[in-house]
């Protein structure tokens, strides 16, 4: 829905215009895979009581961010700048499917959630570079992992 208003301000007129979202209308997430998620899936996220997400046997929800492992960092290129646009992909260790994915920021900067109590695989990969492997331990105390790549041409030369 959107509303037009016309204010006098100091002798001149002032547009604003106000745009409203549909409630009927959502974006929803994919997958790594690029599944799209259904309404069912992220239920949680809506934020009202109809439309939490079904609680396990203990009465809690299925999921809760409070107690995830924070796997965060930089990547820079081989002449120490920052590196955006790298590819950067989590596995559980032992696995061959990647579950979590994203993409460094302009200043070469990440950051990925992923459930704690496990061991972790982090994966970065840029064309023309060699790939990296970072192994994460989210056994631990602490709820977050801070790491830094530093990219290497494939070819070996600097």
């Amino acid at each position: 829905m959107h509303t037009l208003t016309r204010l006098p301000i100091f002798g001149a007129p002032i547009l604003i215009l106000t745009l409203t979202a549909s409630p009927t209308v959502a974006l929803l997430p994919r997958t790594v895979d690029g599944a799209r998620l259904t309404s069912d899936d992220t239920a949680g996220a809506q934020g009202t009581s109809e439309s939490r997400a079904p609680a396990s046997p203990k009465g809690q929800p299925k999921h809760s961010h409070a107690y995830d492992f924070l796997i965060r960092g930089t990547v820079f290129s081989e002449n120490a700048l920052a590196f955006p646009g790298v590819q950067l992909r989590v596995r559980r260790a032992g696995e061959k499917k990647f579950h979590w994915e994203t993409y460094s920021n302009s200043r070469g900067e990440f950051a990925i959630r992923v459930p704690q109590g496990t061991e972790y695989e982090l994966v970065v990969h840029s064309k023309g570079f060699r790939d990296q492997t970072r192994a994460i331990d989210a056994r631990a105390g602490d709820l977050q992992d801070d790491v830094v790549f530093r990219m290497e041409p494939a070819g070996g030369e600097k």
